[in-house]
């Protein structure tokens, strides 16, 4: 074919994947299906990818953009009449400023290796999920991705300052400064971060580092109400000064769920507690680790925390964390399961979460509910199990069961995964006509053949 010899002029023979190449890949860490394409193209720099998307724009051929894979959302689902855009050559950490406290990188680099490169240098890159290993940095940026340290350091949008972009019909887009002022105009990243590939693709990354903290302070407690885990947030956060980083909340069937594998964890407390929290807070300077265990000691005089384990070395850090990033566990324990990424207002969420289990509950009396997340920034993580199979039609009627009530409640139905193909049946509980209307003329205008991640987050081509 045409297309296929024009591909392989610009990015090499060997780096154009084609039938068994391609079918032998999963579409992702949460699909095993075999993904299907025209050609898997894995080009080496953004001249190279600017080329492939002007070839694909000139002949009106669609591109689905792939990063690690580690999605929840089908944001990566090809068919066989689609050009995959892979990032897995473009993953070189190209430079980095420790005066300015900046790093300069390509979109395949893995996240762990931005962590592992910026401790090498005395820096910290803030933004931490289970799916480090994996995950790369153009796909959080296309997605917005949250994790653990966002109730200190917020989501990934804040820690970019530049982007390079690759618009539908090839032209680059790069504005690559390192700098936290730059106030001259349309902020104009922001258009890119979280759009999920839908108006260009990011191929090259300016972010903002942090100085790396001498050592954490991390404990596991366990809380008898709700409302005490407000309180303990609260107080714990006025107490750290600032320098809580980590406020992970499990429900009493999350935690028991992961610890009764008994084969990769040892619990640190019993499983007879309602709530477990992760707490964990930077420091930098030696006294601070004092001022963690006095401010978890003034919870537990009050009453807050009925109970604690504190991690004394790096090992049992790592232990704890563990528990709550065993989404492996889940996914194999729980299947067929259904996965959510909701927000809401803290103050909001129990109510919620009993409302919820009721109504799934008298429609699926054995049902597994397990609820997670971080209630600091008010995400939660739900996976639920209804029974052996899962049809269409019981999954559509789970998805509004979580899904609707969060429109009165100012909620979200993603917290920060995105809307992929998943969720976008459901946009209308957390935006209104007017704004899907204004993303969609966005689209319009940027793409106006619909080439870039044709059908995610909402149907535009009807419109």
């Amino acid at each position: 074919m045409d297309i296929l010899n024009s591909l392989q002029t610009i990015v090499g023979q060997s780096n154009v994947l084609t039938g068994k190449d391609v079918t032998s890949r999963s579409v992702g860490w949460f699909d095993s299906n075999a993904r299907q394409a025209l050609a898997l193209v894995r080009p080496k720099c953004t001249v190279e990818v600017s080329q492939v998307v002007r070839l694909c724009y000139q002949q009106s051929i669609s591109i689905v953009v792939l990063g690690g894979g580690t999605g929840f959302v089908e944001g990566s689902i090809s068919h066989e009449h689609q050009v995959v855009l892979s990032f897995e050559r473009m993953n070189k950490i190209e430079s980095i400023d420790e005066d300015n406290r900046s790093v300069l990188v390509q979109a395949g680099v893995p996240l762990q290796a931005l962590h592992e490169f910026a401790q090498d240098h005395q820096l910290h890159f803030p933004v931490d999920l289970g799916a480090r290993g994996s995950c790369t940095l153009g796909g959080m940026a296309a997605t917005n991705a949250g994790g653990n340290e966002v109730l200190r350091y917020g989501m990934f949008r804040e820690q970019v300052l530049g982007l390079e972009v690759v618009m539908p019909n090839g032209e680059i887009i790069t504005n690559l400064r390192a700098l936290l002022k730059n106030n001259t105009g349309y902020d104009i990243k922001q258009l890119f971060i979280g759009s999920e590939g839908t108006l260009g693709i990011v191929t090259r990354l300016t972010l903002r580092l942090r100085p790396l903290h001498n050592s954490v302070s991390t404990a596991l407690v366990a809380v008898s109400q709700f409302e005490h885990l407000v309180t303990a947030l609260r107080n714990l956060d006025r107490q750290l000064g600032g320098r809580l980083s980590a406020f992970e909340v499990m429900w009493q069937d999350h935690y028991q769920f992961i610890i009764d594998d008994g084969q990769k964890h040892q619990a640190p407390l019993s499983t007879e507690h309602p709530y477990y929290v992760l707490i964990q807070a930077a420091n930098y300077h030696d006294l601070e680790a004092d001022i963690f265990m006095s401010a978890l000691e003034a919870c537990m005089n009050d009453g807050i925390i009925v109970d604690a384990a504190i991690a004394s070395s790096k090992a049992q850090q790592q232990a704890m964390w563990a528990i709550r990033d065993d989404i492996e566990r889940l996914t194999t324990g729980l299947a067929p399961y259904i996965g959510y990424d909701i927000s809401l207002p803290i103050n909001r969420i129990a109510g919620y979460i009993d409302q919820l289990q009721t109504a799934i509950k008298s429609q699926w009396p054995e049902a597994k509910i397990i609820v997670f997340g971080h209630l600091g920034d008010g995400n939660l993580h739900l996976f639920i199990h209804v029974g052996p199979t899962l049809t269409a039609k019981t999954k559509d009627a789970i998805n509004h069961l979580v899904y609707q009530p969060l429109a009165n409640l100012s909620g979200s139905i993603s917290a920060e995964h995105g809307i992929g193909l998943q969720k976008k049946s459901y946009l209308k509980y957390s935006r209104t006509q007017e704004e899907i209307a204004l993303m969609q003329l966005l689209k319009k205008q940027l793409d106006p053949k619909a080439i870039l991640n044709p059908g995610l987050i909402f149907d535009y081509s009807e419109r």
